[in-house]
């Protein structure tokens, strides 16, 4: 082939990033798992050139031994198989072996939400006057007023912000933008924020970062995660929080509430109605509980 396995992920790394356009989280999760396959190849003695069928399959089953998530294995597959038809474009590498693969079934797992109650706890929590506070209710509101991504929390910018119109820009997977609205109680908690607590936490520090942490350093994905258990621990409740559960929260209230799928799935950023339809078994479940609960013969 004239290209060693190095070469060959750097230039798959620099393909996915220019070309393909994608975001450095993806471009890092792909590069890691392709990079553990090579580990595997070396391994197993096998040339990068000469993968058979068996070869994957094999590749696989050390994924199940290790007690891999189904998600997680399915990313391997579609990152190596991203990889291979790269390789047979540019050099005509047979990448046969993977395209035979099956992705794994994911468990069937609902996502986690908010009950209205829970939801009225945390904001309380957040009820204060100290700079924390607002930057705390500010983070939460939108959060849930929007349901993006912790990526796109982190990176969203003050000029991503229009308060005339209360909407804000967003920059998604694969930097596709949308344009999300948000209503009065976020409006009013990130205007305060903006005018009374993030200048504090700025002092000298010059940047654009909507949400910084108490440095005035951009605020990460990480910081996010910690700001939210720490409201959790402020609210009493005792059940674990992820960023994500706002997102899945604001989905699930939105579809309850008589909301259509479709523009939810264009509130969400999702490229595909699939993608959005989980929360369809989560409002099922909802109305099953509700009837079971509230009709006398249920």
């Amino acid at each position: 082939m004239g290209i060693s396995t190095v070469q060959a992920l750097d230039q798959f790394v620099l393909y996915i990033t220019v070309e393909k356009n994608f975001s450095p989280h993806t471009v890092s999760e792909y590069e890691s798992d392709i990079q553990h396959f090579l580990v595997f190849l070396q391994k197993e003695d096998i040339l990068l050139t000469h993968v058979a069928y068996a070869d994957a399959r094999k590749y696989i089953t050390v994924l199940y031994d290790k007690g891999l998530a189904r998600t997680t294995i399915s990313r391997r597959i579609s990152a190596v198989r991203s990889f291979y038809r790269f390789l047979n474009k540019e050099y005509a590498i047979d990448d046969h072996a993977f395209q035979l693969l099956y992705h794994p079934k994911k468990e069937q797992r609902l996502p986690q939400f908010f009950y209205a109650d829970e939801l009225e706890e945390l904001f309380k929590a957040v009820a204060g006057t100290r700079i924390k506070d607002m930057r705390d209710r500010a983070l939460l509101e939108l959060l849930y007023a929007t349901g993006i991504r912790v990526s796109e929390l982190t990176t969203l910018m003050m000029e991503d912000i229009d308060f005339q119109y209360s909407i804000i820009r967003v920059t998604g997977k694969g930097r596709k933008q949308r344009i999300v609205p948000f209503g009065h109680y976020a409006h009013e908690a990130l205007q305060q924020y903006i005018d009374d607590a993030r200048p504090k936490f700025m002092k000298n520090t010059t940047h654009q970062t909507v949400f910084v942490n108490v440095k005035g350093a951009p605020l990460t994905s990480r910081g996010v995660r910690y700001v939210l258990s720490d409201i959790m621990k402020r609210a009493s409740l005792h059940a674990k929080i992820y960023p994500h559960m706002l997102r899945h929260t604001f989905a699930t209230h939105l579809l309850n509430n008589g909301a259509d799928m479709r523009t939810v799935q264009e509130l969400l950023g999702h490229s595909s109605l699939s993608s959005t339809q989980v929360y369809t078994h989560v409002t099922k479940e909802h109305l099953r509980n509700t009837y079971m609960n509230a009709h006398p013969r249920a």
